[in-house]
């Protein structure tokens, strides 16, 4: 039975509820995998987005297949994630691919990247766009099959020690943030850092960084960052809607059962829907926690966002130029985002625009 009769016959809410029939899981042998993370264990979003996968996928195959998880440096470090799973170090992983664009900047795609789609766009892209298509057949040149795994939403600016007034605040601020988005800061005139979750609180304390960002209030707390600056800074315009990449090596995925295929597919699509529901259900409480402890926010101001977007798609046209595989892509994402943003104007964005000036 291959895995669109077995949601024909069960349903998707069926297979997550139940997974698929006694006898089916029955018929499997018992496998281990090990899965490692780009994430620390103390982030349960981030790093937890693999425990509710593997947890998952244990109970859809009633204890049959068993996936360890690992954080950050355990088996390998926060960046050396592609490489275990392309080599076969680990079966799989949990990561953001935009850490990955000093490989191909075609890794942000499946990600984000400035000035790119929200959360729920970058959903749509990938499950009924051609995303997922055009993704995967990348990432097999790596030997890897991708999975959406979760997404943040939309961050915030990150934490700084001095606002950012105009554009020309930003000429030599050495500021951290994730892969693919300091290409942007540096054209910018500011100097960008790339460092992993784990690394993020020393670096700001100690001055090493200017200023760093990591996602949004929820997890920002926990990592300390409201401890060793105070202001802080919205909106993330270089990550409007960040997708959490699943990595499986390609040869372990074969090596499964239909059944099991299917069953790591959508044990990978709840745990995308519950990451999403995290961040905006514990935001809200951990922003008003860090405001009542004296953290300031500041709006960027319009000068530099418009220089970032005139210099993200300078960027872009730029790529296109050099990259066929990115001008491929990022036409077919580009093209999703002017037709997404015209139907979210009208509907999404005119009435969060009321409901939030209305401060019920």
């Amino acid at each position: 039975m291959d895995r669109r009769q077995i949601i024909k016959n069960t349903g998707l809410a069926g297979i997550l509820a139940t997974g698929v029939a006694p006898g089916i899981v029955g018929a499997q042998a018992q496998i281990r995998w090990r899965m490692t993370s780009s994430f620390p264990k103390p982030l349960d979003t981030l790093f937890g987005v693999a425990d509710v996968f593997s947890k998952k996928v244990s109970e859809m195959t009633g204890g049959k297949f068993v996936i360890s998880t690992h954080a950050a440096g355990e088996i390998v470090p926060a960046f050396g994630t592609i490489d275990a799973v392309q080599q076969g170090t680990v079966e799989c992983a949990g990561t953001a691919s935009y850490y990955y664009f000093g490989k191909d900047p075609v890794f942000a795609l499946g990600c984000t990247i400035p000035f790119g789609l929200n959360a729920r766009q970058m959903t749509a892209w990938l499950y009924e766009g051609n995303g997922l298509t055009l993704m995967r057949e990348f990432f097999r040149q790596y030997n890897i099959m991708m999975f959406p795994m979760g997404n943040t939403g939309s961050q915030m600016g990150g934490w700084w020690r001095k606002e950012i007034k105009s554009l020309a605040d930003v000429k030599g601020v050495k500021f951290r943030t994730g892969g693919f988005p300091g290409k942007v800061w540096e054209r910018l005139g500011g100097i960008a850092v790339n460092l992993p979750g784990g690394e993020i609180y020393s670096a700001l304390e100690k001055g090493t960084v200017d200023a760093a960002e990591w996602v949004g209030p929820y997890d920002d707390e926990r990592l300390g960052l409201h401890k060793v600056a105070p202001l802080y800074a919205y909106p993330g315009w270089w990550e409007p809607g960040p997708n959490i990449d699943l990595h499986v090596n390609i040869k372990a995925y074969e090596a499964l059962s239909p059944e099991y295929r299917a069953i790591i597919e959508n044990a990978a699509a709840y745990a995308h829907t519950d990451m999403l529901a995290k961040y905006d259900s514990r935001n809200p409480a951990a922003l008003k926690r860090l405001v009542a402890g004296g953290t300031k926010l500041y709006k960027f101001p319009k000068d530099m966002m418009d220089a970032a977007f005139k210099e993200a798609t300078a960027l872009y046209s730029e790529l296109s130029d050099t990259n066929p595989n990115w001008k491929k892509i990022y036409a077919d994402l580009s093209n999703f985002r002017r037709d997404s943003n015209l139907w979210f104007r009208l509907t999404e964005a005119a009435n969060d625009d009321f409901m939030q000036a209305a401060r019920l």
